[in-house]
């Protein structure tokens, strides 16, 4: 079947392409909205099936797997046609939902969130892959946008339709709920999406995969254990990093000699590419942060159910809707869109200060403020760095440059919650020891994420030192991620604005971040 170009005028795209954005949408929604169920789920779940140690592993190997399965989906991809790829991962998502739907412990619970992670590395890099195919970059940048004003809307759903299953249904139906929407996902993509067949020759760099997933591993565990269960300067700690360290100096030498590498290391000569990888994996880092332990404040310091800490969230996730809509229109009629990293940067930092002044005294209006400043930083933020990482790349690397934006974003986020969870989990002991006494310490090793209704039974004193507890967790947490984000706002002053070209444009050379001209692809 020979490849045909879609061709139309700047702001309109043909039906079928209109209607595979609806696929694709469907498909992002399905990804994200699992996310925010179960971070609002989460303290429930964990005080069912375990103690605060876990909190952190819940999410952890989920986007372990996600980040160690996205460099295997853009390559396959890339390889041997988007379509297949595309849904074989939403079918290993739904096969890990069913399964975390009936765990009953812990460890399978983090097992069966592991199998998710590997199908949910395979959907994002689709959706974002699938799209840098069809849409010239110039209008890429409006339907970019409108897969954040998607993520958004999920994070807004996703809180209140999490709390509400947890409060009536039970939290198992946190991941249940997954099914009929990846079933209709299945059916919209597998009737709407026609891409060209490829079939290549070349052999997965199973062995880059390899070194990749044990690096990753190791670094994330050091984060996670290290000053918890392990001493910092202990030998297992010590193992780890060097374990960590020599993987990751491997996976780098082996992709200068791979013959289809999966981390093409030619993409980081562009300047643009680099600084979008920094910007995204920072981003990463604060936001899945921020939507964790954002419900576990509000819903032990401030009395919410899961519910309402859903819907507290509001201000956050409408700010970063209505910022990522503007910033995608805004990008796509002017070509331009350094603005917003450095803008994006700047509100982050000032949001995440902000919400590292709560206390247990502070009003829901006030952070409901602070989160709102938080969401118009991340909306900035959100799709710019897919859409300019896409950008600086040739067209036959535009699916490992998908998954490797969203790898590093992936690994912020692995990073931030163990980070973060990490830092928490030690104030929180500190606090409640010093507050409480052993009764404090007794009561946070085995959990301290209490919801609303389990913190009422507690008797006042012990009730009172947990909150103060939980706020001092939280404030060290968000002054953490306060500081971090700095790097964002270097990063951004450096961006190399290069005007996004238009449907048939030629591309510029007069700058080395310019993109090739649009791939040949027959849609429908």
């Amino acid at each position: 079947m020979a490849d045909t170009v879609i061709s139309v005028p700047e702001g309109k795209q043909p039906r079928s392409v209109r209607v595979v954005l609806l696929a694709l949408m469907i498909a992002m929604m399905l990804a994200m909205l699992d996310n925010m169920i179960v971070g609002t789920a989460m303290p429930t779940i964990v005080g069912d099936l375990g103690g605060l140690e876990h909190l952190s592993w819940v999410v952890t190997g989920y986007t372990l797997a996600t980040a160690a399965s996205t460099p295997i989906w853009g390559k396959v991809g890339d390889m041997y046609g988007r379509k297949g790829a595309f849904l074989s991962s939403i079918v290993l998502f739904l096969i890990g939902s069913a399964l975390s739907g009936m765990a009953q412990n812990m460890g399978q619970l983090i097992g069966f969130r592991a199998v998710q992670g590997l199908g949910a590395g395979g959907l994002m890099v689709g959706v974002m892959a699938i799209i840098g195919d069809l849409i010239p970059p110039r209008e890429r940048g409006k339907y970019t946008g409108m897969m954040a004003g998607v993520m958004a809307l999920a994070m807004i759903g996703g809180p209140l339709v999490g709390g509400t299953i947890t409060d009536n249904w039970g939290w198992r139906w946190s991941f249940y709920i997954n099914l009929p929407l990846g079933a209709v996902a299945l059916a919209l993509v597998s009737a709407v999406l026609h891409l060209p067949k490829k079939r290549a020759r070349a052999r997965i760099d199973f062995l880059g995969v390899a070194l990749l997933t044990v690096g990753i591993t190791s670094i994330v565990l050091v984060t996670t254990w290290g000053g918890t269960e392990y001493a910092w300067t202990s030998a297992r700690i010590m193992e780890l990093i060097a374990i960590g360290v020599v993987s990751l100096i491997g996976f780098v030498w082996w992709q200068t000699r791979a013959a289809e590498p999966v981390l093409p290391l030619h993409m980081f000569k562009s300047r643009n590419f680099t600084l979008m990888s920094v910007i995204g994996f920072i981003t990463g880092f604060v936001m899945f942060g921020a939507t964790l332990y954002l419900p576990l404040y509000q819903q032990s310091v401030q009395g919410a159910s899961a519910t309402n800490s859903g819907l507290l969230l509001l201000p956050m996730l409408g700010a970063m809707l209505v910022t990522s809509m503007v910033a995608g229109r805004v990008t796509t009629n002017s070509g331009r869109y350094k603005i917003f990293p450095i803008a994006g940067g700047a509100l982050m930092i000032a949001g995440l200060y902000l919400l590292s002044l709560m206390g247990t005294g502070t009003t829901r209006l006030t952070s409901g403020i602070y989160m709102a400043v938080l969401g118009l930083g991340m909306g900035c933020l959100m799709q710019i760095t897919m859409l300019v990482a896409q950008n600086s790349v040739e067209m036959k690397d535009m699916g490992v440059a998908s998954s490797s934006a969203t790898l590093f974003r992936t690994l912020g986020s692995s990073f931030g919650v163990a980070i973060m969870g990490a830092l928490f989990n030690d104030r929180v002991k500190h606090v409640m020891a010093e507050r409480a006494g052993a009764a404090g310490k007794h009561m946070t090793e085995k959990s301290a994420a209490l919801d609303a209704k389990s913190l009422k039974k507690l008797p006042p004193m012990i009730r009172e030192a947990y909150q103060h507890a939980v706020s001092a967790g939280t404030h060290s947490a968000f002054l953490l991620g306060a500081g971090i984000a700095v790097i964002v706002l270097i990063a951004a002053l450096f961006v190399k604005e290069v005007p996004l070209r238009g449907a048939g444009a030629k591309p510029s050379a007069e700058s080395e971040d310019a993109a090739p001209a649009m791939p040949m692809v027959e849609a429908v």
